[in-house]
């Protein structure tokens, strides 16, 4: 082999739909962990979409965790404050009491988060919610008062609110999805 073809560095790996998507998720995990903002997630996404090689996908995220769990790890940081599906779907329902602060993330599938028989320990409760290419639903009881926020979101709450009632803050994105708030569930 000669000088000059050994100087010659190896073409970039080409990268996949898959490889894409896979990233995509990374960004969106990172957003709803608040390691990015909403401009850095818009920003990079077109990034992304755009990269040809794995080397590009790279760069892309190389300033964040790469998503798997560090040696000695498990079992850190608060249970229960956080769902992802891929491909998939997460249901939330029933009795049960969220946090604070809670966040869904669903990539290609569907989400149900039924907060009716849930029990609202706190003033404010707050729901983060990524719907990439998805449906998340979001039933909250009567008598909350709801504020949403975001892209893709939509509310359709009819129930009277109590002086003092809790807050139900939801904050989201969906691209190429929807995020449905309302106080009932409609039957077809």
């Amino acid at each position: 082999m000669s000088v000059e073809q050994h100087d010659q560095a190896a073409p970039a790996l080409r990268a996949s739909d898959s490889d894409r998507d896979e990233m995509l998720v990374r960004l969106h995990t990172a957003f709803a962990e608040g390691r990015l903002s909403e401009t850095e997630l818009d920003e990079r996404i077109d990034l992304v979409l755009a990269a040809r090689t794995h080397g590009e996908l790279d760069a892309v995220a190389a300033d964040l965790p790469s998503g798997r769990a560090a040696p000695g790890s498990a079992g850190h940081g608060p249970a229960g404050r956080f769902q992802v599906a891929y491909k998939g779907s997460v249901k939330r329902a029933g009795r049960w009491r969220p946090p604070e602060r809670f966040t869904t993330v669903v990539y290609k599938g569907t989400g149900l988060l039924d907060l009716r028989d849930a029990e609202l320990d706190g003033q404010v409760t707050t729901l983060w919610v990524l719907a990439y290419k998805s449906t998340v639903q979001i039933i909250v009881p009567t008598g909350v008062r709801v504020e949403t926020g975001g892209a893709g979101v939509s509310a359709e709450v009819y129930g009277d609110r109590a002086p003092g009632a809790p807050v139900l803050h939801i904050r989201g994105y969906a691209y190429k999805g929807a995020i449905e708030v309302k106080d009932r569930i409609r039957r077809t």
